[in-house]
């Protein structure tokens, strides 16, 4: 729980649905009975200015508690910046793959500006900012920041070692007039994606008056779980790639990871975004509008960017002039589902080592909670 809020005992019948904070941002939290004075139901924020002796309702509703006016805009606001900031680094260097350097940098920066950095700009210190999260916000904030420092390393490594634009890039830029309508096609779009990616952990920090201190151990298990065989797999996945092109492996890696689907990294990364979720519904915060945060990230990955991209490219390139590859390539689509795993992968060892990684994680959050 976090420091400075407090519960009040309330039976299983009566579910939270009050909370007050101090308008000078000294909060406290108490449930008070789902019957209001007004007598209407569901969620209520109360804000108490003790200067002015006066007292605000707000109802806990999508449109109510301001997502829109303070995660959203803020949020597109920053990462749009970001997008034309990339943009000129792109043109300049003529490398379409700056806009890859941000992807995770930007929604890493979001969420820590939003959980600590506000804060320090509104007068606390670095300490008093951390001591303002709960340890289920703390635990959201480390996920995002391991998520987007192994996936930001991952590019960075690509890049300097290829020397070169990605050559999924090096084709589009064959368009005539690309670079003058790149910003508008392609990194103001993934501006849009990134905001609404983020949207279930930047949303949690950006909610003044609310707090993450629900506790439902086995659905918070559940996500920690999640997380750790998403990155797991990611990381996994990256390795035994380049261990098997180290070792001068030239055809379609079938290996390690990459025998339970033909895209581990993105099934990954999709678990990670899944897991944070869970976590606000275990946590008692999740809003309607933050399940679009795991969708968007789905939907581009599956259909717009990823996995489509990735397929559409290899097609082209080995159809054209790797027809060994090819035919590879064919079977391996007959043999493995690109994102999810068939049913037979049960028998997959290196699906239960995965799961195994995951359930190493779980124990390791709930030792350092107890020990917290």
């Amino acid at each position: 729980m976090a420091s400075g809020w407090f519960s009040a005992p309330r039976s299983e019948s009566s579910p939270p649905d009050i909370r007050v904070q101090v308008a000078d941002r000294q909060p406290a939290e108490f449930y008070l009975p789902s019957s209001h004075p007004d007598g209407s139901s569901g969620a209520k924020t109360v804000y108490i200015d003790r200067t002015h002796s006066k007292t605000h309702v707000s109802s806990n509703s999508l449109f109510d508690v301001g997502i829109f006016k303070d995660t959203l805009v803020p949020s597109f606001t920053l990462h749009s910046g970001l997008a034309v900031i990339a943009y000129g680094a792109a043109r300049y260097t003529q490398r379409v793959e700056a806009k890859d350097w941000l992807w995770p940098t930007g929604q890493v920066a979001n969420a820590w500006w939003s959980a600590i950095g506000r804060r320090i700009a509104g007068g606390l210190t670095v300490s008093q900012a951390f001591k303002r999260l709960s340890w289920h916000e703390r635990v959201v904030l480390t996920g995002v920041t391991l998520w987007g420092g192994r996936l930001f390393y991952r590019i960075a490594q690509r890049s300097i070692q290829r020397g070169e634009d990605d050559p999924r890039y090096a084709e589009a830029k064959k368009e005539e007039g690309f670079w003058n309508t790149a910003i508008f096609k392609v990194f103001l779009p993934e501006a849009l994606f990134q905001t609404i990616i983020s949207l279930p952990f930047v949303a949690i920090f950006r909610h003044e008056g609310t707090v993450m201190t629900g506790y439902h151990p086995y659905v918070q298990m559940l996500a920690v779980g999640l997380f750790s065989s998403g990155l797991a797999m990611e990381s996994l996945a990256d390795y035994q790639l380049d261990q098997y092109k180290a070792e001068g492996g030239r055809g379609i890696l079938r290996e390690g990871v990459w025998s339970i689907v033909r895209n581990p990294n993105y099934l990954g990364d999709t678990l990670v975004h899944m897991s944070f979720i869970v976590m606000l519904y275990g946590s008692d915060m999740l809003a309607p509008v933050e399940l679009l945060g795991p969708i968007a990230n789905y939907a581009f990955l599956r259909y717009f960017g990823g996995d489509a991209e990735k397929g559409a490219h290899q097609e082209r390139r080995y159809s054209a002039s790797h027809p060994e590859k090819f035919a590879e390539l064919e079977k391996f689509r007959k043999d493995k589902n690109s994102f999810w795993p068939r049913a037979e992968e049960l028998q997959n060892k290196w699906l239960w080592a995965v799961l195994g990684v995951g359930a190493l994680g779980v124990v390791v959050e709930e030792t350092l909670r107890t020990l917290h």
